[in-house]
């Protein structure tokens, strides 16, 4: 992926490709409505949060808090609000893939409008995630409790969409235990943190890179395409790059923009072994058993033994087992013998290797793993 290019959302319907790795500089409604339609795998949104601050907030010590005060967050009430909220994800529901999937993060201000949204356009949520903040801000104030987390939904197209979710992946992420829906991760801070010249922050609620890693190995895969409506300084767009992903940002403000594309042509894609995640095994190819005996893995008179060693049963050329009274496959032949209702055939036989007896699956393995590499 060569140098980052910054686009006026207006040119994108011109373009005869997709803007994959640029920032689309203007109006995200606009710039959406001049992407194909079903044209993106996953979209995360970052949206104003329409804080309604009314006054200037102060530290104990009096210094000033560098609250988010800009315009864009800025709206004239709450139908304005609301207006804005499905202009723009009736945009997205139109870019994404009928098997895509859509996550939006907010705060009590507005994450529950989002999320009558969400539903109202016919999205389909899976999760609301609570992120949990490690280091929230204090409340000076102290009229109200810690604000500590933000809210995530996360928003299938529709209830039939196939969406991705990498459960077995996020396990291992998680030391093993599955994955829960709240997520304890620190703020933007340190190094991390977009500063100017004057030490001042670039961008009010730039998002921790952990987040997005997160949600980008739980809900996508390598090569896929996350569109980010609210670029901002583009974390999006650096884990995406980071981690194998393609993404196209939108963002209308050009100083903003900037910072993103400065940001992310520094950011070095991990190499491509590093980026094959842990995968459920529904998500791994079929291996029908006769495939060991074409490969001449396992050859036509093998004899094969159960896990517990009483039964035996012969390899035939065609991938079925013959026993005693019984022909079949190897789960139904397992099934039969063990009386039982079911069998898994792969974890049940065993084959005689120079290691001893080993389950077939160790075959079953060995192919796959020739598919990936």
């Amino acid at each position: 992926m060569g140098a980052t290019q910054i686009t006026a959302a207006k040119d994108a319907k011109s373009l005869k490709r997709l803007p994959v790795g640029e920032i689309l500089l203007g109006d995200c409604v606009e710039a959406m409505n001049a992407l194909p339609e079903k044209s993106v795998d996953l979209i995360f949104a970052d949206p104003p949060y329409n804080l309604q601050l009314r006054q200037e907030l102060h530290r104990p010590n009096n210094s000033l808090v560098d609250a988010v005060d800009d315009e864009w967050d800025q709206f004239s009430s709450f139908a304005a609000y609301d207006r804005f909220t499905r202009d723009w994800l009736t945009a997205a529901r139109r870019v994404l893939k009928d098997d895509g999937a859509l996550w939006v993060i907010g705060s009590y201000h507005n994450i529950f409008r989002l999320g009558t949204a969400v539903q109202d356009l016919g999205f389909w949520i899976l999760n609301d995630v609570v992120w949990r903040k490690t280091n929230p801000m204090p409340n000076f104030r102290g009229k109200r409790l810690t604000n500590a987390h933000e809210t995530m939904i996360w928003a299938a197209k529709s209830e039939a969409g196939k969406y991705t979710f990498n459960y077995d992946a996020l396990k291992e992420l998680n030391e093993g235990v599955q994955m829960r829906s709240d997520w304890l991760l620190p703020i933007c801070n340190g190094v991390e943190r977009l500063r100017d010249d004057d030490g001042e922050k670039v961008h009010p609620t730039q998002k921790p890179e952990a987040l997005l890693h997160r949600v980008m190995i739980a809900s996508t895969k390598p090569e896929d395409i996350v569109l980010d409506p609210f670029f901002g300084t583009g974390t999006t767009g650096a884990v995406a790059k980071q981690l194998g992903r393609r993404f196209i940002g939108i963002e209308r403000e050009k100083s903003y923009a900037e910072a993103a594309r400065k940001r992310i042509d520094g950011v070095r894609r991990y190499e491509r072994a590093a980026l094959r995640v842990t995968e459920g095994k529904r998500a791994q190819p079929r291996i029908p058993f006769g495939q060991l005996v074409e490969r001449r893995l396992l050859e036509p008179g093998d004899v094969l033994t159960s896990i517990n060693g009483r039964h035996m049963a012969k390899v035939r050329a065609d991938g079925t087992l013959v026993a005693a009274d019984i022909t079949g496959s190897i789960h139904k032949v397992g099934a039969h013998l063990e009386h039982a209702p079911s069998c898994n055939g792969w974890t049940y036989w065993h084959f005689k290797s120079a290691e001893g007896h080993l389950p077939i699956d160790v075959l079953r393995q060995k192919i796959r793993a020739e598919m990936t590499d």
